[in-house]
């Protein structure tokens, strides 16, 4: 057993880009003809450009079954996760023959044998590594399977591989006077995101050494934010009420979080907090009393990448570590959100 556990190595991999303004104008704007406010929604989302496998000005996808949805995603995912697993490994110098378990986390698409299996045979992972799938969490998966698979390093001794790959495109429902839908369709996007998990002395001085993740689940809102399984895809169910069940607990768990280690927010160099949309980031910035500019990343990654679910926080850290941050020796705080309602947070701290 080891006693340190660290991200080594960070994978991205986007489909083609489509900005906001060729979404609404192209297909949106008729798609939610009957939704007055929609115009303001898809504007008022902070959104300047998407990505997606499915660009619906091209393709309609809102009467496709979820049959044909599935398909398409596994014509689509092994490609787009191939992608961030090569940059991870290649970004940490770790060998496919020396990892231990490879954990994939999705919730946009399912098929047997999965993309855990089909990758693990593309990149000649050994026949006994084991492997885990993580799905329907939505938003925070990444942080469980951030838990997870540290666990994993801290008992076995042996690295590990985490792919958070979402193609929310293919889930583009049929039209609706619904705004939660409205809200939902302006901000969702598709990426992969990678990371390489090593025990011991890490490799580069630019890892990140996993510390402590925490979560907290108020089960009393579980009906604010839904993602259920239709004939026509998966349909996300969106309250307007999530911002203020999140001001509730976020400064309770993450204080619980620093208070473990002895730490304040003072301490956090940086904060990678999935941008689940404006008002989410408003809710954390004055629950937290952070700085003016603390969320400028998350707000970039937002304009930039739109929510692309469980990838969302990996596309953040990577961008904070890219921009050296948090610097040596000072803490990172990585914080996630979604059904349950659930919020998941993980402390690393640089090397």
């Amino acid at each position: 057993m080891v006693n340190t556990a660290h991200i080594t190595g960070f994978g991205i991999a986007l489909p083609d880009p489509v900005d906001q303004d060729t979404l609404w104008d192209g297909y949106f704007a008729r798609h939610f003809a009957e939704v007055p406010v929609a115009g303001r929604l898809f504007r008022g989302a902070q959104v300047r450009r998407r990505h997606a496998v499915v660009n619906p000005v091209l393709e309609d996808a809102s009467t496709w079954s979820t049959g044909t949805r599935m398909r398409r995603y596994e014509q689509e995912a092994p490609s787009l996760g191939a992608t961030a697993l090569s940059a991870a490994l290649a970004d940490s110098g770790l060998s496919p023959g020396e990892v231990g378990l490879f954990a994939v986390a999705s919730c946009t698409g399912y098929t047997t044998p999965g993309v855990d299996i089909r990758l693990s045979a593309e990149f000649g992972l050994p026949a006994d590594a084991q492997r885990l799938v993580i799905g329907h969490m939505g938003c925070y998966a990444a942080l469980p399977g951030l838990g997870a698979v540290t666990d994993f390093v801290l008992a076995r001794g042996k690295p590990a591989l985490l792919l958070c790959l979402e193609l929310t495109s293919l889930h583009v429902q049929p039209p609706t006077k619904d705004v939660d839908q409205v809200v939902a369709h302006s901000l969702f996007s598709d990426a992969a995101a990678a990371v390489v998990v090593q025990p011991g002395s890490p490799r580069s001085r630019s890892a990140l050494t996993v510390v402590d993740v925490t979560a907290l689940t108020d089960a009393t809102t579980s009906d604010h934010m839904t993602w259920n399984v239709t004939d026509l895809g998966f349909r996300m169910g969106l309250s307007p009420r999530v911002p203020d069940a999140l001001a509730r607990h976020v400064g309770p768990t993450i204080t619980g979080l620093l208070d473990r280690h002895g730490l304040t927010t003072a301490d956090v160099d940086a904060w990678a907090v999935h941008p689940g949309g404006p008002r989410v980031l408003d809710t954390v910035a004055e629950a937290l009393a952070l700085p003016a500019d603390a969320l400028t990343t998350s707000r970039r990654v937002l304009a930039e990448h739109g929510n692309c679910s469980s990838a969302t926080v990996l596309l953040v850290l990577h961008a904070l570590r890219a921009s050296g941050r948090p610097r040596p020796g000072r803490y990172g705080v990585a914080m996630a959100f979604g059904p349950g309602l659930t919020l998941y947070a993980a402390l690393v701290q640089a090397t």
